[in-house]
């Protein structure tokens, strides 16, 4: 892959749920590679703030929303925000999605978990991608959008939260393949599917034998980090992935293959 370093120069990306883990790494990446950077939050505005000033660090212009990704006004609002905001969004990147994993959320029952995961990953990503094509082919070059699937949607994974995400991350990867036939060729969309990454809940709530089982099942011989999720995304919002649309770019360890 070519070097990412000024690869965006010029461009304005937004990153939905960029206050931890794999939407702070991207957001932190875009910007160096030369992207002026939104960022979304639902809760953490500490956090937020803090990526924002790493980002201007960086010398890129940073810009925080608050979005509720289950609320279809709150979506437009950001639409319309960031037209206000800025000339154009050259890139966006639907990341943010519901944690039902770690902290209460985690104690809800399958249902709720469930509901949470519909509402909020999967239409979520398809509002705010119906908002992000229609902004897009407005503008004379178009853009980018970059959806959040899983690698495991391929393959398939035992258990009850596996079959929910696998419903609807399986669901996103269909979606954005539909969108990018339906906005191509002014937008192209394509799709990321993390594998194993190390992120809160492997750091702080995965038990540690099945920690060391993932790493022993990975052909890489390693969990993945934020940071190889982040350099896949700069890859497909340059213009070095300008022939790929439709395409889902697996982060996985060789896991799926």
């Amino acid at each position: 892959m070519p070097d990412a370093v000024n690869s965006l120069a010029g461009k304005v990306a937004l990153v939905t749920g960029a206050t931890t883990g794999i939407g702070r790494a991207i957001a932190i990446a875009l910007a160096r590679a030369g992207a002026d950077v939104a960022i979304t939050f639902r809760t953490g505005r500490h956090d937020a703030a803090a990526v924002a000033t790493e980002i201007e660090r960086i010398g890129r212009r940073a810009a925080v929303f608050q979005l509720e990704l289950s609320d279809p006004a709150s979506i437009s609002a950001l639409a319309r925000d960031l037209r206000g905001q800025f000339e154009c969004v050259d890139i966006w990147i639907n990341n943010a999605g519901a944690d039902i994993l770690t902290g209460d959320d985690a104690r809800k029952s399958r249902l709720e978990k469930l509901d949470q995961l519909l509402m909020v990953d999967l239409r979520g990503t398809i509002l705010a991608s119906w908002e992000a094509a229609s902004l897009m082919q407005e503008q004379p070059d178009g853009g980018v959008i970059i959806n959040m699937s899983w690698d495991h949607v391929l393959f398939g994974m035992e258990g009850k939260n596996p079959q929910m995400f696998s419903a609807v991350k399986g669901g996103i990867l269909s979606f954005s393949k539909s969108l990018a036939r339906s906005v191509a060729p002014r937008v192209r969309v394509n799709i990321l599917g993390p594998g194993w990454i190390e992120t809160e809940f492997a750091a702080t709530t995965m038990d540690p034998e099945y920690y060391r089982g993932v790493v022993e099942s990975t052909p890489l011989g390693r969990w993945g980090t934020p940071e190889d999720v982040a350099r896949a995304a700069v890859f497909l919002a340059s213009p070095d992935s300008a022939f790929m649309t439709g395409q889902m770019l697996m982060i996985g360890g060789g896991v799926v293959m």
